[in-house]
């Protein structure tokens, strides 16, 4: 199934080439003698599962991390790139899978952080405004971090180093939450980066867009160089079979027909805005069964956080009956009560809020299975904590040193499936899910789904709201969407398309027969 790529020629010199580089980690041999070739002007694309070691291969081409063994040559010279300061001084630049951002800065201060002669701030944030909106990707500098929904944090970040004007530029999963629209257009920016003579190393598990973008690939497995191709001449099954090893898995769908009591009730839910950059919901009217997934698209910043952080109990509702679990007006009951009454949570943002970065996976259970009898008369019961936690790393393939390994050490697809079995796992009567599976690799996208199909299929209602319309197809039952803070009619998946949720994300929809949809078993 491997096919050569083209030759770029004799005369060619490399960007950047890799000779025999190894990392070692304790317990895991993440890059096993790795060699590595992105010539001036090439889209390469770097593939493999979750914890194949692309993301410790990058952060050594980035400085980030040092190699034990191997070399790195930079337009034929040999070097040792110490740390990220040297590797933009030569002229690469990184978007990072997990988000480099301050919170509590605004989106001009975060780019100060990377940019040379940033003083004058002002200057500055009228740079980020021209080049947000001659690459479409718009984003208001003067916003703060912690303000941003995932998706515009994933812009600050390209943003960020298309202002370094790079000769490689590195992208650990760019669009794993970018709307269909937004990776259009970042595909048309790379074009003519590409075409300018900038290198471009492409990590990403959505392999239609490596066919499209790509002109060579190398594909890593357990750590090592297992094939090179052209992606343009494979398919996205053959290519998903060089990453795995095996044949690639399906997902099976089988609706199991019966719908229970509505677990999740949402009646003419308004929030204002929290702060000057966030979007105000509007009525917001849903209803979610026993039994059934519902799927809530949108382009990112339309409310998706906010009503996320409504649901989960982050923010309170004006009303208690804004809002019903199981029957049980829930409007101003805080998190950890919500989920009393039955309801888990996945959120967007997987370390820092899925996950404390420094805690043991272990540590991280007890997090939000402590309701279920993980604490007796208020001693900790670390053996079933240790049991549940083994659990979920083997249910869910996660690839870690152990249950006392720290949340920081796995890579971005092992920590979602461990956050993601966590709270499946809990056996809840509602779930809620934020982007289940960004940056993990296909087989792990396809264990994900099947098991939030088969958790439906035991009775539980769920909610997934993504920018992932495939994956929303995919698996839901009922499909809505989130436009300028206004929800739309949730239509059977059946009975609606592509198309017509385009046209529902650009808010061109009618919430006035709302209702009858929300209601629909």
């Amino acid at each position: 199934m491997t096919s050569q790529a083209t030759n770029p020629g004799p005369a060619a010199t490399p960007q950047l080439e890799l000779r025999g580089i190894v990392k070692q980690y304790p317990g895991t041999l993440a890059n096993d003698d790795i060699d590595l070739t992105v010539m001036p002007g090439e889209v390469h694309a770097l593939l493999g599962e979750n914890g194949a070691g692309k993301s410790t291969l990058v952060k050594i081409i980035y400085g980030v991390v040092q190699a034990d063994a191997g070399e790195i040559h930079w337009n034929g010279e040999r070097l040792n790139i110490s740390n990220p300061a040297q590797a933009r001084h030569l002229g690469i630049g990184m978007v990072f899978q997990h988000f480099n951002l301050f919170d509590t800065l605004t989106v001009a201060e975060n780019i100060a952080l990377c940019v040379e002669d940033s003083r004058d701030l002002a200057k500055l944030a009228e740079q980020v405004s021209a080049v947000s909106e001659r690459y479409g990707l718009p984003i208001d500098p003067r916003r703060h971090v912690h303000t941003l929904s995932v998706g515009e944090r994933q812009r600050v970040e390209i943003i960020r180093c298309l202002l370094q004007n790079p000769k490689l530029l590195i992208m650990d999963e760019p669009t794993s939450v970018l709307t269909p629209q937004e990776v259009e257009v970042l595909f048309q920016t790379l074009r003519r980066l590409a075409g300018e003579g900038c290198s471009i190393l492409y990590i990403s598990h959505k392999l239609d867009e490596i066919k499209e973008l790509c002109e060579r690939a190398t594909v890593l497995r357990g750590g090592k160089v297992t094939a090179t191709c052209d992606p343009r001449r494979e398919t996205p099954k053959s290519l998903a079979e060089m990453m795995i090893g095996s044949e690639l898995p399906v997902c099976q769908n089988v609706d199991g027909g019966d719908r229970g009591e509505v677990c999740l009730e949402v009646d003419g839910l308004s929030l204002p805005a929290d702060d000057p950059f966030g979007t105000e919901l509007t009525e917001i009217h849903l209803n979610i069964r026993g039994g059934e997934i519902v799927g809530i698209a949108g382009v990112a910043g339309n409310g998706q956080k906010e009503l996320l952080q409504a649901l989960s109990g982050e923010m309170k509702a004006t009303h208690a009956n804004d809002i019903r679990i199981a029957g049980t007006p829930a409007g101003h009951l805080p998190p950890g009560h919500r989920r009393g009454e039955g309801l888990a949570f996945v959120p967007e943002e997987r370390l820092g809020r899925g996950a404390v970065p420094e805690m043991s996976m272990s540590d991280n259970t007890l997090l939000t299975t402590y309701q279920k009898d993980m604490v007796r008369s208020g001693f900790i019961q670390f053996d079933r904590i240790d049991e549940y936690c083994k659990t979920v790393v083997d249910d869910f393939n996660v690839v870690c040193a152990g249950n006392h390994a720290e949340a920081r050490s796995l890579s971005g697809g092992n920590l979602q499936k461990f956050i993601i079995g966590r709270e499946i796992l809990l056996g809840p009567k509602l779930l809620i899910l934020a982007h289940p599976t960004w940056g993990v690799d296909v087989g792990a996208a396809t264990l994900i789904r099947q098991a939030i199909i088969d958790l439906r299929n035991k009775g539980t209602a769920v909610l997934v709201v993504s920018e992932d319309l495939e994956e929303l197809f995919e698996i839901s039952d009922r499909i809505a969407v989130i436009s300028n803070g206004r929800l739309s009619p949730a239509r059977r998946t059946g009975d609606t398309d592509v198309e017509e949720v385009g046209r529902w994300m650009a808010g061109m929809f009618d919430t006035a027969g709302s209702g009858e949809g929300h209601h629909a078993a």
